[in-house]
């Protein structure tokens, strides 16, 4: 609860949720909306009063004119609530306010939609009227908890010896990957800005800089297609500091995340396990894995290498046994094996193990040690079932990691909170349409310092020193040790395709930075959407932003995006190509 001293104004002397029995006696003034009002006869009138702390009951002697959601100042008297009205489920319920005087301060007309949260709300129609969902419980408990959150990370931050410090939103385009939203300059005919995608640029600057260790809650923009756990616009914990290696970065960010859940959960989850990218993916078939459950795959390919099974004649054979599952109906399967194929398996073979031995319709063409091996799987059990996928190794994995969530992943906020670190990224992830790499992260991303020499002749072979941060299969953020040396840097550009005078046209200010001592360093920067939308156990980010766009990047409440003037285009010398040119 806080202290009257910081809920006391010049309109009120407490929040409605802090009234309780020691004040009894006490004739207290409160300010809020009307969340209810219950008429008892003619002339006594109940009214829940509503602010941010809570709600408190009203009792008026009297003719009363307020309707649900005016905005009022009542000044009551604190009397216990008589015998068998108490309100168990309400922290202001065994007292209430009477002999009351209500002073209306604003008007209000009926609300679109009732703003209690025992009713679904269409969405479209809460982020038409954000403003008042915002006046939900759920909200407000949101978005508070967000700012517990926010407060935290920054204690932690500061605790470590970082300095906060904020960088542009107008500025170059950089080498994320994401699309960028442009920005026309007035002053500068056909010139543009872009919003940054994150502040990775300026934020190795001020390594060079000095700063050493450097720290934002930084808002980043990327034009990309939104879903649930993505919008236009988010927020991050983004730092970076000098002279340090990756388990240095792993240690702040780990204090910092530690620190948030404790102050969001009541509880401070343990040391946060590691695991690099390969074993991700060989054991979960992912590199964000869920870890609040087992389900891990098994490799099969040694014993179906000479198989004579034409459904196993692929370079790697994986197995997942899912518990109880063989009571699944046949049509359960058969879109298990829709949904394999949707992901690019060429097929999905199931097995349900019995007392009899497996059945499934591939289990008569099975060799004994087949058998065997597959009744195996995880420890299987009779009423099991167990899935295998063969095709090549990457594939074979993600499509059972797919399956495997699909089939075992518990709702956001069930279940413990499940850290994990994931490290030793790619440095290279295929191919683009020229024949050239591509960056799996970004192109100032060290190399594993035991793969240099594969740089030049097995790229794909090399490792990053990259690291993500997952939390109950949400990826939360990432980040890596970057390239502080000409000589590397040069050898990775020239591995991506990219000349000299194209580095330095499209990352100029960076590299001449660097030709006056670049500190080693690294960094991270991890989603505080994310990580506040596990704590309040939401499955959609939206909820826990205060005016977020809808999935198809629109503002309801607002209009935006809009159409400008014509003067606004002529000032910013704009002008709209003819359509279907």
């Amino acid at each position: 609860m806080m202290s009257s001293d910081c809920e006391a104004t010049s309109l009120r002397d407490l929040l409605c949720g802090s009234i309780n029995e020691s004040h009894v006696g006490e004739r207290l003034s409160v300010c809020g909306w009307v969340a209810k009002r219950r008429e008892h006869g003619e002339h006594l009138a109940f009214l829940d009063i509503r602010d941010r702390s809570g709600v408190v009951q009203a009792v008026v002697e009297g003719l009363v004119d307020v309707k649900s959601e005016y905005v009022v100042r009542v000044t009551g008297t604190v009397t216990p609530r008589p015998e068998g009205t108490v309100n168990v489920k309400l922290p202001t319920g065994a007292v209430e306010l009477s002999d009351c005087q209500v002073e209306v301060l604003s008007l209000a007309d009926a609300p679109p939609f009732q703003l209690d949260d025992r009713v679904d709300i269409d969405e479209q129609v809460r982020l038409r009227y954000r403003y008042l969902d915002l006046r939900r419980e759920a909200m407000q408990r949101n978005l508070r908890l967000r700012a517990v959150v926010n407060a935290a990370l920054r204690r932690a931050m500061d605790a470590q010896g970082f300095c906060e410090v904020e960088t542009p939103l107008l500025w170059a385009p950089t080498p994320e990957g994401a699309r960028e939203f442009v920005v026309p300059s007035r002053l500068r005919p056909s010139e543009f800005y872009v919003l940054p995608q994150s502040p990775q640029i300026a934020k190795q600057l001020l390594m060079v800089g000095g700063f050493d260790r450097y720290y934002q809650i930084a808002r980043c923009l990327r034009d990309e297609d939104l879903r649930a756990d993505r919008q236009f616009e988010f927020t991050q914990l983004d730092l970076e500091a000098s002279f340090v290696s990756q388990d240095d970065v792993l240690s702040f960010v780990s204090m910092a995340v530690l620190d948030a859940a404790e102050v969001a959960t009541g509880v401070r989850p343990g040391f946060i396990e590691r695991m690099t990218w390969a074993e991700a993916l060989d054991l979960y078939g992912t590199d964000k894995p869920d870890l609040r459950f087992g389900m891990v795959l098994h490799d099969l390919s040694d014993v179906f290498e000479s198989s004579e099974v034409k459904a196993f004649a692929a370079p790697t054979v994986k197995a997942m046994r899912v518990a109880r599952g063989a009571s699944f109906a046949r049509s359960k399967l058969d879109e298990l094996t829709e949904l394999a194929k949707s992901l690019g398996a060429k097929g999905l073979a199931w097995f349900r193990v019995t007392p009899e031995g497996l059945d499934s319709p591939l289990a008569k063409f099975l060799s004994t040690t087949e058998s065997a091996a597959i009744s195996s799987v995880d420890g299987a059990r009779v009423g099991d079932l167990v899935l295998v996928v063969a095709d090549e190794y990457a594939p074979a994995c993600r499509v059972l990691g797919a399956l495997r969530v699909s089939l075992g992943s518990p709702p956001v906020g069930e279940g413990p909170h499940h850290y994990v670190w994931v490290t030793e990224f790619p440095m290279f992830d295929g191919v683009d349409d020229d024949g050239n790499l591509q960056a799996a992260h970004h192109p100032f991303t060290m190399p594993h310092p035991e793969d240099l020499a594969l740089i030049e002749t097995e790229p794909l072979k090399v490792r990053s020193q990259a690291y993500d941060l997952v939390l109950n299969g949400w990826e939360l953020g990432s980040g890596s040790v970057r390239i502080h040396r000409a000589d590397i840097q040069s050898r990775i550009f020239r591995a991506l395709g990219i000349s000299d005078d194209e580095a330095q046209s499209r990352f100029g200010f960076l590299l001449g930075a660097f030709r006056f001592g670049a500190p080693p360093h690294a960094g991270f920067a991890f989603g505080i959407d994310r990580l506040v939308a596990i704590f309040a156990g939401e499955e959609n980010i939206r909820e826990v932003i205060a005016f977020p766009k809808t999935q198809s990047g629109a503002d309801l409440m607002t209009g935006a995006p809009k159409s400008i003037t014509e003067r606004q285009l002529r000032d910013l010398h704009l002008k709209f190509a003819p359509k279907g040119s």
